[in-house]
């Protein structure tokens, strides 16, 4: 049943603790990657424009949970978000629930905006302390889930405070009801061609999501890191390239599955390789089928670029989750770059393309192709769970429209 939303919910008057996740890379001082944070503007403008006081709340980083401590503040989020607003955002306490913080949400006006201090800065946010969840509840009269990126946690801001609000409204943002439209809605019923792009270092990261996609899918493509488990499955050479040797057995059980769902199961068939893991190895050479002792796998080769190129153009649907290679490399970001601008042109032809978030979306973000897709998901964990058709707690617990 669709979440009630932020749009739907009298808000005149009103303190909205809205939950926004602005956990972003900030490099001596600096904000490196803002996109979280104007993710959450179209919500907080929803609750300022209607004479709504919007209190926001986030985590930031991984603090011990021992107070406050600098390097972790979001006060740099809270001058970013003042400039895209263009107006004042108030941040005032180092501690999100003492009485200058509570002072600070009390003095607010209709149209008014505050940041609250990074809620990891207290144990209890990691542990879903109900206790510390009560203090954040007594700063709103309604509570508002933006924050997709944290939605797979039982964090207590996530899950313990919209059940201390039991009886005042508890919605979806903006944000997190795109979100779950995307990656849950659009794929209950895809639109065929149904294409998987699946890459990253990890098959033990991505189980999950081919099991649940599998059966709905038409083709899978299989790149980075992960491909050479199931090479290996099939008893092809893959040289020193990364292979999760536990997860052999799994690699053989999907190769099956695919076959008896009659889905297209693509894996590289040649290889840009190094001698060595390291931005320029001192030989590279490309490899067809089975890989030199020696050399390890690091992008797709041109052969499969091609044939990806060409399954991606027909499709109606595709989901990215994760690189072809070692993207964030220039000799092995050819084959992620090939598989973007696909998409893109799939997309130009009227498909529907969903970028998971983490590696796949920071690589269309620097390719400045993100806004040629038809959603690139800000959460990581969270997109390739929500993809895993698992349920979370955190949007269980909000109304019902």
């Amino acid at each position: 049943m669709p979440t009630k939303n932020i749009a739907s919910t009298d808000v005149a008057g009103k303190r909205a603790l809205i939950r926004v996740d602005f956990n972003v890379p900030i490099k001596n001082g600096v904000i490196t990657d803002d996109r979280r944070i104007a993710s959450s503007v179209p919500t907080i403008r929803s609750v300022i424009d209607r004479g709504g006081r919007a209190i926001l709340m986030s985590h930031l980083g991984r603090p011990e949970g021992n107070g406050y401590a600098q390097a972790d503040s979001l006060k740099p989020c809270a001058e970013r978000l003042a400039e895209l607003l263009g107006r004042p955002v108030a941040f005032p306490s180092t501690d999100c629930t003492d009485d200058a913080a509570a002072a600070g949400v009390a003095a607010m006006k209709n149209g008014d905006v505050l940041l609250l201090e990074n809620l990891r800065f207290h144990a209890g946010e990691k542990t879903g302390d109900a206790a510390f969840a009560a203090r954040l509840a007594a700063l709103g009269d309604l509570y508002v889930n933006d924050a997709f990126g944290t939605s797979h946690r039982p964090d207590a801001s996530m899950v313990a405070l919209p059940r201390a609000m039991q009886g005042k409204p508890r919605v979806a943002g903006l944000l997190l009801e795109k979100e779950l439209k995307f990656l849950s809605e659009s794929l209950a019923s895809p639109a065929k061609p149904f294409v998987v792009v699946l890459g990253g270092a990890k098959v033990s990261d991505k189980l999950g999501c081919i099991e649940h996609l599998l059966p709905k899918a038409s083709a899978i493509l299989v790149g980075g890191a992960m491909a050479y488990t199931f090479l290996k499955a099939l008893g092809r050479k893959v040289g020193s390239s990364r292979v999760e040797d536990a997860r052999i057995n799994d690699a053989k059980r999907i190769i099956d599955l695919a076959a008896n769902l009659k889905c297209d199961l693509h894996l590289p068939k040649d290889h840009v390789c190094g001698d060595s893991f390291v931005e320029r190895p001192a030989t590279m050479q490309v490899f067809d089928d089975d890989i030199q002792d020696g050399f390890l796998g690091l992008d797709i080769g041109p052969k499969t670029q091609t044939d990806y190129v060409l399954v991606l153009r027909r499709a109606k649907t595709i989901v990215w989750n994760g690189p072809m290679g070692v993207s964030e490399w220039g000799f092995f970001a050819t084959g992620t770059q090939q598989v973007a601008k696909a998409i893109v042109d799939a997309t130009k032809a009227g498909a529907l393309s969903i970028v998971g978030g983490g590696d796949s979306a920071a690589a269309v973000e620097k390719l400045g192709m993100a806004d040629q897709m038809t959603h690139v998901s800000t959460g990581g964990g969270a997109s390739l769970e929500m993809l895993e058709g698992k349920a979370f707690e955190s949007v269980e617990v909000l109304d019902k429209a």
